[in-house]
């Protein structure tokens, strides 16, 4: 059917899905162990360097850690099927692909992991070259467009260590200021506290300052002197003590 093959293009930037060509653009998943910017980048570099060619795409350094396997895995998900012999060596946009196949139904048709995968014969090497040379007639992008697409700069050793140790640094004096901050308030309170007892102190040294002691610690006066007359009234007369006035 028409509408499950794209138009053919001969212009390569019409090969090229982007973010804003439209709003139903088929989104593929991603593998096990990458991210979306990962996998963006992937893309990219299947465009630059051709479909299956790793050696090239590692030795770029722009997918640092990632093995054939994964980006063959990852590259299966972009095309929505699990074959990519067709597309060997091919500077072409898998999304392209992908969606093409996204939109191919029937009960014959099966699918792994969104990709689809072959239930017929295996192909022949006749019919492998056939396609890609049909494949590269249709989807492949210009050498002008494709030489001059960009990936990201390889990350340079010695700068992420150097990244990583200033971030250990910045994170080191932050601690280090709030921990002088907190002893400078600690500080401020103890130089308050220290002029408040000096003030107590001041006072206390006045001429004719009272010292005010707290009324529950001393005894009563007036009870003393009760309990005084009480004891002097229980004795003999004879011993009793005499009461100078």
């Amino acid at each position: 059917m028409s509408s499950s093959t794209p138009r053919s293009m001969t212009a390569g930037a019409r090969n090229i899905l982007r973010s804003n060509d439209s709003a139903s653009l088929w989104n593929y998943t991603v593998a096990p162990g990458w991210s979306m910017n990962e996998a963006e980048v992937l893309r990219k570099a299947l465009m630059k360097f051709g479909i299956g060619n790793w050696s090239k795409i590692i030795e770029s350094n722009c997918l640092v850690g990632k093995t054939n396997a994964q980006m063959n895995l990852q590259t299966q998900r972009m095309l929505g099927q699990q074959s990519t012999a067709e597309f060997a060596g091919l500077h072409i946009d898998p999304r392209v692909i992908g969606q093409k196949n996204s939109l191919i139904q029937g009960e014959h048709i099966r699918r792994k992991n969104g990709c689809i995968v072959n239930t017929g014969a295996k192909l022949s090497r006749e019919e492998i070259r056939r396609r890609v040379a049909e494949n590269k007639e249709q989807y492949e992008l210009t050498e002008e467009e494709w030489s001059t697409i960009e990936l990201p700069l390889p990350e340079d050793p010695q700068l992420c260590m150097f990244s990583d140790l200033f971030e250990q640094v910045q994170e080191g004096h932050k601690q280090i200021m709030e921990m002088l901050e907190a002893k400078r308030s600690e500080k401020i309170r103890l130089e308050l506290e220290l002029k408040n007892v000096q003030r107590q102190i001041a006072m206390l040294r006045k001429p004719g300052k009272k010292i005010e002691t707290d009324s529950s610690d001393s005894p009563k006066t007036e009870q003393d002197d009760e309990d005084r007359e009480d004891m002097i009234e229980d004795q003999p007369s004879g011993k009793r003590p005499k009461i100078e006035a």
